[in-house]
Formats: structure tokens, C-alpha cells, sequence
């Protein structure tokens, strides 16, 4: 367990800042989440901005000194930010070396070349997964797009049988696996071990995105048949390039830092001897600085020099990929802000009493509480940051394959039911020209579908683990 997770456990066993009782802790915790529903929703204001500002309100509804909550609110951010936004920012330079050297286009031309007609949505989800991996969503699906869009106009498939096997791909990965934020965050709230629950999300993901995406789309296709919309159709990130990376390395590039934190995993379970030489090892560079950190310097030979960059282009794509990630890494902070606020008020131990007293599992407790603030705020980071913060008591006690569970339970409920206040939801609405009914019969279902059987594969691996 890192010193990190050391001091959040310690943090979630200290004396609350105020004495009030649960019904007014309940109420207050109700009131901080619809004060920041109702500024993110009805008065458009930035994410950061509300959970700031939804922190103080629940620290003052929950009768809190304001020093006392305005100290939790940045001790939070500050835990946060430093455990997870280095993570962060190496995963978006990779992303963005990814995309702009054409190893992106590579890998989706590579399997498209030897897919049939029969396999082509099934194609789709594994470029989708793979690209995914360590891409943010809305990066996924901008460098995505275009290849849907060629494929369903050159094939003449229906946009459907095509688009919904691709964002499943993406969307699993952004809800389930790291190093996307929502489960970095989640991961570091709980204590839970990155490996581990890497290892169980992939377990987790490959049925849920074959259910959500080839199976689906049958269904998606019939209920809303459209064709690619010929005015969408942009260029694609590469075609300014002389050479671009080859299929094999692009791949091993990408699969690096998940190979190198499965290692760790593994090594972990199988030797279990922290004083051993090889288990020694692999924890270092299992750890997911090393394993993002390798990946990038990787990265920058495998597929920057391999695209024909300068020293200089290479630096300038490095800044890029930094810039749009400023935004994500202040929610993710006033998030844990949010989080550690929650905890210090003493909502912890009330979660705990409740879910004793009501009997509810804690897994599925976890994803009612991550679906129900999804649907109210329409943002997923938001929805596995305050979800982890007010289930975070309940992993104590827990196994290293349970709070795994927990984290997975969290992201599978952050996903539930994209609708009008999420911005991914116009994203797919514009790219693939549908109006909002259509979007709600598909990308809005896909999303359900996704949270539900997610929640169903992780009840079931909790029989076993």
C-alpha cells in the first residue's frame, strides 16, 4: 500500500469535524451534491468551480467550521492531485504521441485490411480497446470518428453496426481500466491495488464490451438505420506525414505500461515475499509512474522518431498534450477535495451504519450511489470521484481483490445512462448526425447496457475472489 493510501486510511479514521447527527449529515450530503447538480446543470458553471463551491456548502450545511472544511477541501485536492495527476499527464502525452505520429491510424488500418464484412464490427471494438487504453474519452472518440465514418460510408454498413462496437470499445475502457482518471481517482480514494483491479477490469470489460458493442449494434441498427453523414467526415491526424510507425511496435508501445503493472500483479499474488529480489523488481517498475514513465520514453523513439519528428516537433507535441489536460486535472482535484470533505464530516461512518442496517452489499451500494450522481451531474470523473469518496470507509477491512471489486463497481455506475447533461452524449449526437431520440435509443442504451452487465460480471467475480 503506498503512503499515499496510508494517510487517506488514516485521514477516513480521524475524529469527524462536527457533531452532527445522520440525519442532518444526510441531508447535508444531499444538499453539497445538488448544489453542485444545480451549478453544473442549470447555470452551465465549470466542474471545478462547482465542486468547490458544492465542498464549502456541504461543509456548512453538515454545521462544520468553515476553517476546518475549507483546510479538508485542499488537503483532499492536494492528496489527489498528487497521487494521480503525474498519472495524468504521462497518459495524455502517450495519447497525443499516439495520435499525431499516425501509430493511431496504423493500428486502425492494419486490422481493418484484414477484417471481413462479418467481422468488421467486432474489428471495431478492438481498435477502439486498444486505442482507448491511454486515451481520454473525448480524445478517443475525435480520432475515432473518422475511421467510423470511412468505414460505414466504404463498406455501406449502417452507421450503427459500426459507431456502437467503437465507443463501447472506448467507454469501457474510460469507466473500467486504468490509467483513465475516474479509476486512478477511485483507486487512490480506496486503497485498492492498481494491478489487481487493472487485472479484474479486463475480466471485467472483454464480456461487457462483446455484449455492448457487436451484440448491441445488431439491435442499434435496426432501431435507428442511418448512413455516415457525408459532411462529418474530417481528415485524419496523419495524413500530413511522410512515414508514420509500423503495427507491431505501435501495439507493444501501447500495451507497455499495462503488461508492466499486470507483471507487478502477478509477481505480487505468486511470490508474495516483499523481500524478495524479483518481487523487488517488478514493483518498481510495475508501479504506474514507471510503467506510464517507460512507456512515454518509449514512445518518443517507437513512434515520434519513427513518424520522422524533429527534437523540436516532439517537444512541441509534448506541450500540446499537456495544455487541454489542465481542465481534467483541476475537476479530478476538487473532486478529492469534494471526497475528503464528505469523509471529514463523518458521512464515512454513516455509510457504513446505513448499508449495515439496510443490508445492501457494499458493491452494489457503490454503484447505486456512482449511478445516481451520473445522472444527476452527466459526468462519469465526477460521478467515480464523489462515489469513491463516500464509500471509501466501506473498503476497510476488505481484501486486495474486493476493493478492487469496489473501484469496478464505482466506474460501471459512473457510466449508467448518458443523457442531455453530458457532453459525450452531444459529441456522439453531432458526429453521427442523429437527432436526440436517435441518441437516446443508442449511444444512451449502450451506456446502460455497458453500467449493467459490468455490475452483473463484477457480483459474480466477488463469489469467487
Amino acid at each position: 500500500m503506498t503512503s499515499l493510501s496510508v494517510e487517506m486510511l488514516a485521514a477516513d479514521a480521524a475524529e469527524p469535524i462536527t457533531s452532527a447527527g445522520n440525519a442532518q449529515l444526510g441531508i447535508a450530503v444531499l444538499a453539497g451534491i445538488a448544489v453542485i447538480v444545480l451549478l453544473i446543470t442549470k447555470f452551465k458553471l465549470h466542474a471545478f468551480l462547482a465542486l468547490t463551491i458544492g465542498s464549502l456548502a456541504l461543509g456548512a450545511f453538515a454545521g462544520a467550521p468553515l476553517a476546518d472544511t475549507i483546510k479538508s477541501f485542499s488537503t483532499g485536492l492536494g492528496n489527489t492531485v498528487a497521487g494521480v495527476g503525474v498519472l495524468i499527464a504521462l497518459g495524455a502525452i502517450l495519447g497525443k504521441l499516439l495520435a499525431d505520429s499516425g501509430g493511431a491510424d496504423q493500428i486502425v488500418d492494419t486490422i481493418l485490411a484484414k477484417a471481413s464484412r462479418r467481422s468488421m464490427p467486432w474489428a471495431m471494438v478492438l481498435i477502439a480497446s486498444v486505442i482507448g487504453l491511454p486515451l481520454f474519452f473525448e480524445v478517443g472518440i475525435v480520432l475515432l470518428i473518422p475511421v467510423v465514418l470511412m468505414v460505414a460510408k466504404r463498406g455501406n454498413y449502417s452507421l450503427m453496426r459500426i459507431g456502437i462496437p467503437a465507443l463501447a470499445g472506448l467507454s469501457v475502457m474510460h469507466g473500467l481500466i486504468p490509467p483513465h482518471p475516474g479509476p486512478l481517482v477511485a483507486i487512490d480514494a480506496v486503497g485498492a491495488n492498481l494491478g489487481v483491479t487493472l487485472a479484474l477490469g479486463l475480466v471485467v470489460a472483454i464480456p461487457t464490451v462483446i455484449i455492448a458493442g457487436p451484440v448491441f449494434s445488431r439491435y442499434a441498427a435496426r432501431w435507428v438505420d442511418i448512413q455516415a453523414p457525408e459532411h462529418m467526415i474530417p481528415t485524419r491526424p496523419s495524413e500530413d506525414l511522410e512515414k508514420r510507425p509500423g503495427f507491431g511496435v505501435t501495439v507493444a508501445t501501447v500495451m507497455l505500461p499495462v503488461v508492466l503493472m499486470l507483471v507487478k500483479a502477478l509477481v505480487d499474488i505468486v511470490v508474495d515475499d516483499p523481500e524478495n529480489a524479483v518481487q523487488k523488481v517488478t514493483d518498481v517498475i510495475g508501479s504506474p509512474l514507471i510503467a506510464l514513465l517507460a512507456a512515454v520514453i518509449v514512445a518518443l523513439f517507437t513512434l515520434g522518431r519513427a513518424a520522422g519528428f524533429t527534437k523540436e516537433r516532439l517537444s512541441s507535441t509534448v506541450e500540446k498534450s499537456l495544455a487541454p489536460i489542465a481542465g481534467v486535472l483541476l475537476i479530478v482535484g476538487a473532486g478529492g477535495g469534494f471526497k475528503q470533505t464528505l469523509i471529514d464530516i463523518g458521512v464515512g461512518q454513516m455509510i457504513l451504519e446505513f448499508s449495515e442496517n439496510w443490508s445492501i452489499p457494499a458493491l452494489l451500494l457503490a454503484w447505486l450511489i456512482a449511478v445516481a450522481i451520473r445522472l444527476a451531474t452527466g459526468s462519469a470523473t465526477v460521478a467515480t470521484i464523489s462515489a469513491a469518496g463516500l464509500v471509501a470507509p466501506l473498503a476497510e477491512g476488505m481484501s486486495t481483490g474486493e476493493t478492487a471489486l469496489l473501484v469496478l463497481s464505482i466506474g460501471a455506475g459512473s457510466l449508467f445512462f448518458s443523457h442531455v447533461n453530458d457532453a459525450g452524449f452531444w459529441l456522439v449526437k453531432e458526429y453521427f448526425g442523429m437527432n436526440v431520440g436517435q441518441t437516446v435509443k443508442t449511444w444512451s442504451v449502450m451506456e446502460t447496457i455497458i453500467s449493467v452487465v459490468a455490475l452483473v460480471f463484477v457480483l459474480l467475480l466477488s463469489l469467487l475472489v
